[in-house]
């Protein structure tokens, strides 16, 4: 008799039979398609090829200039990068942060023009910005030959401060660096809710306290993160401080590969440059804690502005304009006429051929990392396990990662690889291969790759979070396979934040200079490095016209990435 099952009965619980619910369906689809997930690994292990290649050097003894460089130039790198990024981390950190708030949460005159122009200097790479000040800074500049017309004083009569040094450098990199932690502290406070903001004032706090107390502890890790990125930035800098003459991890770093030819010395002068990467990671996950802030209310509203007057006004407005002119307009307009002095001399046939390689770059560069963001985007979406997420974040680890040190760490074991196929073709086949990977635009390409992956990759998976799983089950439903799923339901839904991914990573090559200057192929130039040899051969005014074209290419990104940050408050639109 037990075993006759009893009929249904209200509340008493009885068996039904098996379930087949979604979760297991996909699942099974899951575990039957590997693939994506083995393609991750796979990209994860070959972005960490530089990485090993560079803390393995730690090992080697290498012509012995290490113990040299330990003892006379190395405690200068420790002392002067640590002086760039204390200075830089404060700079970006105070500017970004302010005038965030200020377009933000107040109303003043020009509040939507600076919306988007205050994102403009990161447009401008740090070593354009050394180039054009230094050309209006310098004795024989406008600022200094008109100061001597109007005071009629000669050389040596008054005190001018040297742009060409590590106060210089930090300024120029504070202008150009500072858009990061304005984007990300921007977003941050258009997200805030508007209660928490209304519950500070009906307590007497003013808009000052309002903002020290609640909106800046809310805003605390978005501007962790940006500082973090400006920091890295710096760390990865070289044309700035080469051109200035102020010695740091970078500059060693080529000075050995090239100068002493020692790749094993400059190899370990990465290892530490990686240990000062790695501090600033831990700084910005430290700086965290164990705080969190988040709203209690779904209620958001179109945030209250506060309407500036008199001195307030005055202030405002100059603190968001100084940092637009000095960052973008005053360079910008510096570039232009050192480019028209010189009229059309240099349109000639070498300066179409910088186009042509630096365009070609960025395109090939732009479309494999964005190809790559979805393929593993998507294997994340579709396998989200402790594993494929490691491996994303893996290979995206390379942004933070200094192009100098990815230069190095890729040359290495490609020099090896080309090497032992060169010496088995000869031992087998009498023939000599040459160099097949290394000095070649396949391993420029790579390093870009290594470098920028984590722009796309970001990009892809902030958008493809926002489409809902039932996508995924109603493709599948209808017969859709992943792939079909993926080119046909998720990428026309994507399409409008790949092309802003392709955009952003184009721009990014465009600008890379240390990755360039030592991997390019011979004879293999680009505006980048052109702009850099004709500045360090004192000829600024014919760095002005490709430093001018990697300026205006950069601009369209930079004004979709800011439309992009007003849609993104809660309920879209502008602030």
């Amino acid at each position: 008799m037990s075993d006759i099952p009893k009929p249904y009965q209200p509340g008493i619980p009885h068996f039904e039979g098996p379930r087949f619910d979604g979760k297991a369906t996909r699942l099974g689809a899951i575990r039957r398609f590997e693939p994506l997930t083995w393609a991750v690994m796979l990209v994860a292990l070959l972005f960490m090829v530089p990485i090993f290649s560079v803390l393995t050097s730690l090992l080697n003894t290498g012509q012995g200039i290490w113990a040299h460089l330990a003892s006379t130039v190395l405690p200068g790198y420790v002392v002067n990068t640590t002086a760039l990024m204390v200075g830089v981390g404060v700079g970006v950190a105070l500017v970004g942060t302010t005038t965030a708030w200020l377009v933000t949460m107040c109303g003043f005159w020009g509040r939507p023009i600076f919306e988007w122009t205050l994102i403009l200097p990161l447009a401008v790479p740090a070593y354009v910005m050394a180039y054009t000040y230094t050309d209006f800074l310098q004795f024989t500049g406008p600022v200094q030959t008109m100061l001597r017309d109007l005071t009629g004083w000669g050389h040596g009569d008054y005190w001018f401060p040297n742009i060409r040094s590590v106060g210089g450098a930090m300024a120029m990199l504070i202008l150009v660096l500072y858009p990061y932690v304005y984007m990300l502290a921007r977003a941050a406070f258009l997200e805030q809710s508007v209660c928490a903001l209304e519950v500070s004032r009906t307590l007497g706090c003013s808009p000052a306290q309002s903002f020290r107390r609640v909106a800046l502890p809310l805003a605390r890790p978005a501007i962790a993160a940006g500082t973090a990125l400006a920091l890295m930035e710096t760390l990865a800098d070289y044309g700035t401080v080469s051109f200035f003459g102020v010695h740091t991890f970078t500059t060693g770093i080529v000075r050995a590969w090239f100068s002493f030819g020692d790749r094993v010395s400059a190899a370990q002068l990465s290892s530490v440059l990686l240990g000062f990467v790695f501090l600033v990671l831990l700084m910005e996950r430290v700086s965290r804690g164990k705080s969190r802030y988040h709203h209690t209310s779904s209620r958001y509203q179109r945030l209250p502005r506060y309407e500036l007057k008199g001195l307030w006004h005055g202030l405002a407005v100059s603190a968001c304009a100084l940092p637009v002119i000095l960052g973008f307009f005053l360079p910008a307009f510096i570039l232009i006429d050192m480019a028209v002095g010189l009229g059309s001399a240099q349109f000639s046939t070498r300066y179409f051929n910088l186009i042509t390689n630096s365009f070609t770059l960025a395109a090939i560069t732009s479309v494999i990392a964005v190809g790559l963001a979805v393929v593993m985007a998507y294997a994340v979406r579709r396998n989200p396990t402790p594993l494929t997420r490691s491996a994303n974040r893996v290979a995206a680890m390379g942004y933070a990662i200094p192009g100098t040190v990815i230069a190095v760490g890729v040359l290495i074991p490609f020099a090896q690889l080309d090497n032992a196929i060169d010496g088995w073709m000869r031992a087998n086949f009498q023939i000599s291969t040459g160099l097949i990977f290394t000095g070649t635009i396949a391993a420029l390409i790579f390093a870009y790759l290594v470098r920028f992956l984590a722009v796309s990759l970001n990009t892809v998976e902030a958008s493809l979070s926002k489409i809902r799983p039932t996508m995924d089950d109603a493709a599948r439903s209808l017969g859709k396979g992943p792939i079909a799923t993926m080119t046909k339901v998720h990428a026309p839904l994507m399409w409008s934040s790949l092309m802003t991914a392709l955009l952003m990573v184009f721009v990014d090559v465009m600008k890379e200079l240390p990755a360039t200057l030592v991997m390019r192929p011979f004879n293999f130039d680009t505006l980048a490095v052109q702009a850099y040899n004709f500045a360090s051969d004192e000829r600024l005014h014919e760095a002005a016209l490709p430093s001018l074209t990697i300026v205006l290419v950069g601009i369209p990104a930079l004004v979709i990435l800011s439309r992009a940050i007003a849609r993104s408050r809660p309920g879209g639109g502008s602030a």
